[in-house]
């Protein structure tokens, strides 16, 4: 019976220890621009670290890039990492997008992550981080990395904190600062996330987290980098303020191109889909925000939904475009020809 009762008290002893070490938070780091100045927060082992660093050492300022690009002999496409960083670097390491010291390794080539990097998971903050790195060495190479903005993000900046793993709630509470905050227009994640569109078209290819209905483009028409104007001039306006006219519907509605779902579950017409293509006088569509077991085509080619459901952590995909040839690239790396 002693035996019995050691064995268990080890036991609890070591799920204690295990839920222990699970509980502590690390985090950040957090910049904040303040008066001329750099301070950065962070969390290690649960404890808040604050200090002044260079202001030199970050960008503090940043200008949006251009929506619309050609000649791009190679795009990568993934959406929907939620903070399941880990995964999101396996997939793109073994699709060698990233090296092994998470490094650029697309020279020149176009990576498109369509949205929802926020919320969910446990690891936004690494993932901000390394896209941010990216997107300067990529440049670099004479590549580019895309962030386009989706739902969560846009959740995220408006206050809506309803998604947050419990780790950003514990994070925002030792921080003292309600979460949304910590993105801020006076810090520099902030900053660099107020210059990301909510489209871009590469070649002939759309990329947007939701999609393009036909609904909206009656109602606003199709100048991509409008779009994104009003998009990023958005972020500062309260929803009080948007829902005052119809612009919150248009926009933020379940028509507009960070909510839409109609691709997948509208039952539209393949003249539905050909007229978008027409209207904004492009080849595809690529999507996120719709979960499926891996990159999916849809309309004979027309539509590419790349929300291969990384958010569960445990499998994900990323589509390549390569010219006029497209292919899954699975989670082990392994190029799959969608015909």
């Amino acid at each position: 019976m002693i035996k019995y009762t050691l064995l268990a008290i080890s036991l609890c002893f070591n799920t204690i220890q295990v839920l222990s070490q699970e509980s502590v938070i690390n985090d950040g780091p957090y910049l904040f621009i303040e008066q001329g100045k750099l301070i950065s927060r962070s969390i290690v082992a649960g404890e808040v670290i604050t200090k002044e660093i260079a202001i030199n050492a970050y960008d503090t300022s940043f200008m949006p890039q251009k929506s619309i690009f050609s000649g791009v002999e190679e795009i990568v496409a993934l959406s929907d990492i939620h903070g399941q960083y880990d995964l999101a670097v396996e997939i793109l390491q073994n699709n060698q997008v990233i090296d092994e010291e998470l490094n650029w390794n697309f020279g020149a080539g176009h990576l498109v992550i369509a949205g929802d990097i926020f919320d969910r998971g446990p690891k936004v903050t690494e993932t901000l981080w390394l896209v941010y790195k990216l997107e300067k060495q990529a440049k670099e190479a004479g590549g580019l990395v895309h962030f386009i903005l989706g739902n969560h993000e846009y959740m995220v900046l408006h206050k809506d904190l309803r998604y947050l793993h419990e780790k950003y709630v514990k994070a925002s509470d030792l921080l003292g600062i309600s979460y949304d905050e910590l993105f801020g227009k006076q810090t520099v994640l902030g900053r660099w996330l107020r210059t990301k569109p909510t489209l871009v078209k590469i070649n002939e290819h759309v990329f947007l987290h939701g999609g393009v209905s036909n609904d909206f483009l009656s109602a606003v028409g199709f100048d991509i980098e409008e779009i994104n104007k009003t998009m990023r001039e958005s972020i500062d306006r309260s929803k009080e303020e948007m829902k005052s006219t119809d612009f919150y519907s248009t926009y933020y509605g379940s028509n507009g191109p960070i909510w839409y779902r109609g691709y997948f579950y509208g039952n539209l017409s393949d003249q539905s889909i050909d007229s978008v293509l027409n209207r904004t006088n492009s080849e595809h569509m690529v999507v996120g925000h719709c979960s499926n077991d891996e990159v999916v085509s849809l309309f004979d080619n027309k539509v590419f939904g790349v929300d291969s459901s990384i958010k569960r952590g445990k499998y994900g995909e990323v589509l390549f475009l390569i010219k006029d040839n497209f292919y899954r690239g699975t989670k082990e790396g392994e190029k799959v020809r969608l015909e």
